[in-house]
């Protein structure tokens, strides 16, 4: 039996992570507790904590943990007790973040089985990132080939900010997918991305970009994603593009600058099977249900394939103690082919 109170970052009244003793809360049907052992950071934690300032919610998408213990009507080949687990919930809205001891989530939803081989601290980087790469691909482009169907006949896919989370993830899936991945970054980010899959990688801060790639995909090019989706990545896809158009699945929404190619904006939190209302009120569709488990299936599949690797990660060294200072170093703009991860054990005991 776990403790009843633990530690955790939640969000204080200004808005910023705190470390505070919280209570454990219980799992109800469908649900499971996980003991956390890694906690890994994405930009949404701290934009949550500051736009939402949902105080006292407990903050963090993704994890990486054991299974603790198991709710009502969670069969054995669904979830069991000792099972290695990652995934990702909506954190900083409620009692369910993931940076904490102890954490609820759906037994389903979010949430896939860890390889043996990936570390904790490894398979924390893969839940939001991973999840948000198979529901953006997958509901912009409903017939495009996966890892498990690869595409017979290879065609290219843009995949625009490759060095994030986003990006890394999604070269792998559209790579194992048998497409012809292009994708942009800094230079000194090249040769990682080309040992992710990578077929070509461009300089983002070329002015010429688009065109370039425009040029080596014939004009053909139809498929993007964009996994940055601010600024001018939305000029560069379009420069990129066929002149007969195409889709872009987009990681934030905005408008396209050309008639004929159509975005696609996608929120991963659809995923989780639960009502929200932040960053905009959501009542749970029914239809998502069977959805959001296809999307489980896919990605606990594909890791089992044995060629999806986990991304570089940079693990802080006083686990929660240091969510104030990786908040800073993300806001600052230093992160880059990289995931923040805390371990829950590195926290300093009072």
């Amino acid at each position: 039996m776990s403790p009843l109170k633990q530690n955790a970052i939640v969000v204080s009244d200004e808005g910023t992570p705190v470390l505070k003793q919280v209570d454990i809360h219980r799992p109800g049907p469908g649900e499971v507790l996980i003991k956390v052992i890694a906690a890994g950071q994405t930009p949404s934690d701290w934009m949550i904590a500051e736009r939402a300032r949902l105080t006292g919610a407990v903050l963090g998408l993704d994890f990486a943990g054991v299974v603790e213990e198991v709710g009502a009507d969670v069969p054995e080949t669904v979830r069991h007790v000792g099972e290695r687990v990652c995934g990702f919930v909506h954190g900083g809205t409620t009692h369910r973040g993931s940076f904490c001891e102890y954490l609820v989530a759906s037994a389903r939803y979010g949430i896939i089985a860890i390889p043996d081989s990936w570390s904790f601290e490894q398979a924390a980087s893969v839940g939001c990132a991973g999840f948000t790469v198979l529901q953006n691909l997958y509901d912009t482009y409903l017939d495009l080939p996966t890892p498990l169907t690869p595409a017979a006949e290879p065609f290219s896919i843009l995949i625009y900010g490759g060095s994030s989370s986003l990006g890394i993830y999604a070269i792998q899936i559209a790579k194992l997918s048998g497409l012809r991945v292009i994708t942009t970054a800094s230079k000194r980010n090249f040769e990682l991305l080309r040992s992710y899959g990578a077929d070509e990688v461009y300089d983002y801060n070329d002015p010429a970009v688009g065109q370039k790639i425009k040029t080596s995909t014939q004009g053909k090019l139809t498929h993007a994603m964009d996994t940055i989706s601010e600024g001018n990545t939305g000029k560069i896809i379009a420069d990129a593009f066929s002149d007969d158009g195409g889709l872009v699945g987009t990681a934030l929404p905005y408008e396209s600058i050309r008639a004929d190619i159509r975005n696609h904006f996608t929120l991963v939190y659809h995923l989780l099977g639960k009502d929200f209302d932040f960053p905009f009120p959501y009542r749970v569709n029914p239809d998502n249900y069977e959805l959001s488990e296809k999307y489980a299936q896919l990605l606990s599949a594909t890791v089992a394939l044995g060629k999806f690797k986990p991304m570089p990660t940079l693990i802080m060294p006083k686990g929660l103690a240091s969510v104030e200072e990786g908040f800073a170093y993300m806001k600052g703009g230093k992160v880059s082919a990289q995931k923040i991860i805390y371990r829950i054990a590195d926290t300093p005991k009072e």
